[in-house]
């Protein structure tokens, strides 16, 4: 079967939801392909016990419609799984999105069609679809990474993976169990773990800096006082570097006196999770100031952590902090004060096989009855890569992207018409509130699609020397800062054999969302807009 439509969106996170409203308010023909059988995209598969969001609930939900915003109550500070989805799932009614949906199919391949100009799309339920623009809202965090450790298929016990957690929660009572990685989600779920579980036994590669969320319901009162504020708050955050209305001190960090700076780290601290990470400005930039931070967060490591060998296998050492995303936590550094609760430190004692009763590693074998695997993503290009568009003249995103991707602005690649990329890489994507950055790389695309059918034209794509040059100051961006050194999935460094790059823009959301803007101001400066008589013109010119 083959279904045509104007525009095709793949996913159903907040990109993909807001794109497909967008597509259709706009008079498209729209279809959207979804692998999950509902809307909410990371919020529909990343269900583990204390999946919880680290940008505020206020912040974190679309600002595109007055009312939707009005209509619906967040509960608390920081929102876990369950609300966001049903968040998604609200909006989903509110705009009759699910009709434009087909859920539980997956896309095997995509292919450009010159002749036709459209691209050519298959699923897994053997469908093809025609569609003239092909929106790729595929998540920057939607492609688990399984990491190939020795015997891993041979285990008994339970296997799970956080990224792909089963809609009925397995019950962990009495049972020892094993949980290899210690990102975001290992931090969230550890402590959940801990108080079903006989013993947890956690198995860290690399120490990540993590920050109690000080999460608490939002009181009536509170919400109440939110509302005449909010447009307010959703301006400064659309002006913000990273879509949220949180500055860093308006005191420069060397105008502090040294006796005082603390005062400043602890107010942040006590925002909480990732807003440490901009106590002062430039904290990410400076040796100094991250030195500075660094340190005040290993006082407070030491106030939570009794035991010394622990909270010294706790205490990150490869990265400056803030440089990999921190963790957002209720309790994690506390539940390794519990007897039942184990850590061990892979760089010291690395697993060398996992066997049918548990993980081996250099120095130990110890049994388990369940094995969670939270280790996370191949970020930002994994779920394109996947896919493997083919583009003009046989051109294969994987290949292309081989030594790290080539993007103009993070929303469209070079020899690839009609696809737009949005948070992928050379975007802000995770480094802003996604919420946000997905109304912004929506409605840029939808902008895009307009005025190239206004015009008469047939397809866009970037030029290859713009999406060099641009991809070029993507990482040079990061190189000015201690990102560049990190081995964050930021740069892929979690993936084997994966191109060591700085991947998400960290040049502030509003500065990204300016040029963007003034790109498509100036009659799309840098990408090639053809007809169908023209389009076989290489995107080199």
């Amino acid at each position: 079967m083959t279904t045509t439509v104007d525009v095709l969106v793949i996913g159903a996170g907040f990109a993909g939801v807001y794109s497909t409203i967008h597509a259709d308010r706009a008079g498209y023909s729209v279809l959207g392909i979804e692998a999950g059988s509902e809307v909410g995209g990371t919020w529909y598969w990343n269900r583990y016990p204390g999946a919880r969001c680290d940008v505020e609930s206020l912040d974190y939900s679309y600002s595109f419609d007055p009312e939707l915003e009005n209509e619906w109550r967040w509960s608390e500070r920081y929102a876990t799984q369950p609300e966001i989805l049903r968040y998604f799932q609200f909006v989903a009614d509110r705009f009759d999105v699910r009709r434009h949906y087909r859920f539980n199919e997956r896309v095997t391949a995509a292919a450009w069609d010159e002749a036709a100009q459209r691209w050519s799309v298959t699923t897994d339920a053997g469908d093809t679809i025609s569609a003239q623009w092909l929106i790729m809202a595929t998540g920057s965090l939607s492609n688990p990474n399984l990491p190939d450790i020795a015997g891993r298929d041979s285990f008994a016990g339970e296997t799970y993976l956080t990224a792909m957690w089963p809609e009925e929660a397995p019950d962990f009572t009495g049972k020892r169990v094993a949980v290899i990685g210690t990102g975001s989600s290992g931090v969230q779920s550890v402590p959940h773990f801990a108080r079903q579980a006989a013993e947890v036994v956690v198995y860290q590669r690399s120490a990540n800096y993590s920050v109690p969320a000080f999460n608490r319901e939002l009181t009536d009162e509170e919400w109440e006082a939110s509302r005449p504020t909010l447009a307010e708050r959703r301006a400064i955050s659309w002006a913000g570097g990273a879509g949220s209305p949180w500055n860093s001190h308006p005191v420069p960090f060397d105008e502090v006196p040294q006796d005082e700076r603390d005062a400043v780290f602890a107010e942040a601290w006590e925002r909480g999770g990732v807003l440490f990470g901009k106590a002062f400005a430039e904290q990410t930039v400076r040796e100094d100031i991250n030195d500075a931070a660094r340190v005040y967060f290993e006082a407070r490591l030491a106030d939570i952590v009794t035991d010394p060998q622990t909270r010294s296998d706790l205490t990150p050492t490869d990265h400056a902090i803030g440089t990999k995303r921190i963790c957002t936590d209720s309790g994690y550094y506390q539940t390794f004060n519990e007897e039942h609760v184990h850590l061990v430190n892979l760089r010291r004692e690395p697993i060398t096989e996992i066997t049918a009763d548990g993980i081996r590693t250099a120095e130990a074998m110890r049994e388990h009855d369940v094995i969670v695997y939270a280790t996370g993503f191949d970020a930002l290009t994994g779920a394109l890569s996947a896919i493997n568009p083919i583009g003009r003249d046989g051109r294969s995103l994987a290949a292309e992207w081989a030594d790290g991707p080539q993007t103009l602005l993070g929303l469209m690649v070079p020899g690839f018409p009609n696809m737009f990329t949005l948070n992928g890489p050379g975007s802000p994507s995770v480094l802003s509130n996604m919420a946000l950055t997905s109304e912004q790389q929506g409605a840029w695309a939808l902008r895009a699609i307009a005025d190239a059918t206004a015009a008469g034209h047939t397809s866009i794509e970037p030029r290859d020397d713009a999406a060099a040059a641009w991809t070029a100051h993507v990482v040079a961006v990061g190189d000015r800062t201690l990102f560049g050194n990190a081995p964050s999935w930021y740069t892929g460094a979690n993936i084997a054999g994966k191109k060591r790059v700085f991947l998400p823009y960290l040049g502030g959301f509003a500065n990204y969302t300016a040029q963007c803007t003034a790109a498509a101001d100036k009659g799309y400066e840098g990408f090639v807009l053809s007809t169908a008589s023209t389009a076989a013109v290489p995107a080199s010119v």
